[in-house]
């Protein structure tokens, strides 16, 4: 009358689905630290280190990252503080606040959100050598050597 063989009849025949690996870090939650993960991350809470994944990252609007990110794709809506490298798409929504540099792919951004820093859309090879060099009245360091040397 209640056999189990019925039900896993009817099971056998489908495929089962493996669930996204997403993480959330509430609002409420502070972490002090690195965070390395490989699935989605949303960060409702404070968190004062690296975020690093090679999926998607959210920090909702009261989220709150101290520290670089590194990921594919990014909406943010909170507050960030430090570089941030994305593969592809980062977008501040209207209520993010970004102060440090970006490193992306693609970058879009609501009118009302507020981003003090610098946008560097190139290869990152291209990028990290443009920012090792220093400016000197505004020549850069390279340059003026070569014409104090002649």
């Amino acid at each position: 009358m209640f056999s189990n063989n019925n039900r896993n009849a009817r099971n056998e025949g489908k495929s089962v689905m493996p669930t996204s690996n997403v993480n959330i870090i509430g609002s409420g939650t502070s972490i002090q630290g690195d965070i390395v993960c490989e699935g989605d991350i949303r960060i409702d809470g404070q968190v004062h280190g690296l975020v690093s994944t090679k999926a998607k990252i959210v920090v909702g609007p009261e989220g709150e990252i101290t520290g670089d990110l590194v990921c594919q794709s990014a909406d943010i809506l909170g507050k960030v503080t430090g570089i941030i490298k994305v593969e592809d798409l980062l977008f501040l929504k209207a209520s993010a606040l970004v102060k440090g540099d970006v490193y992306t792919a693609h970058f879009e951004m609501e009118p009302s959100a507020k981003f003090n820093g610098r946008c560097y859309m190139e290869p990152e090879d291209v990028a990290a050598a443009d920012s090792q060099k220093e400016k000197l009245n505004g020549r850069s360091v390279i340059s003026a050597q070569t014409t104090e040397e002649a």
